[in-house]
């Protein structure tokens, strides 16, 4: 692949180079507390940095690179896409969250609860169906993951308490 210079132009209209670094910055803080590898950041600035170059443009809005990230980071994990997109998308009120979960709560629907990790490769994304505070059996923890509980107690991986009908238009 080639790789042409990107400029990015930021609000205040500075320009500056494209920085998959920095992208991944920008959602290791999303991610944070949350069952993210390093390695599955390093893949999602990856797929961000070949979706803007794919536009074929040789200037991007921050705006554009935001649009960017959202896709990868919902596939990755959804409590961590919830946190970037309010930031990203400058929610202001409840209303703003309750939307955008029932986006999500439409488009994911919630799994049945796992049992026991056995069909756990690792290797998927990793949805936000985990109780806050716990990593998740069968799941891989990150490299920083330092929030388990002592006891290993379980018993919320499918905690989804929201009926079906919560999405409702």
């Amino acid at each position: 692949m080639e790789n042409a210079s990107l400029t990015v132009i930021k609000r205040s209209g500075v320009t500056e180079p494209f920085s998959r670094d920095k992208v991944i910055a920008g959602v290791r803080k999303a991610c944070q507390g949350r069952p993210v590898t390093e390695d599955a950041l390093a893949q999602l600035g990856q797929r961000v940095e070949e979706a803007v170059r794919a536009t074929g443009s040789a200037e991007l809005s921050t705006h554009d690179v935001g649009l960017a990230i959202l896709g990868p980071l919902q596939d990755l994990d959804l409590v961590a896409y919830l946190r970037f997109a309010s930031v990203y998308k400058a929610f202001e009120s409840l209303e703003d969250f309750e939307t955008a979960i029932a986006e999500l709560r439409e488009a994911h629907p919630p799994r049945p609860p796992a049992t026991g990790g056995e069909g756990s490769t690792g290797g998927g994304p990793v949805r936000g169906d985990a109780t806050e505070g716990e990593p998740g059996e069968g799941r891989p923890a990150g490299g920083g993951g330092g929030s388990q509980r002592p006891g290993g107690r379980g018993g919320g991986d499918g905690a989804s308490s929201a009926p079906a009908s919560a999405a409702a238009g």
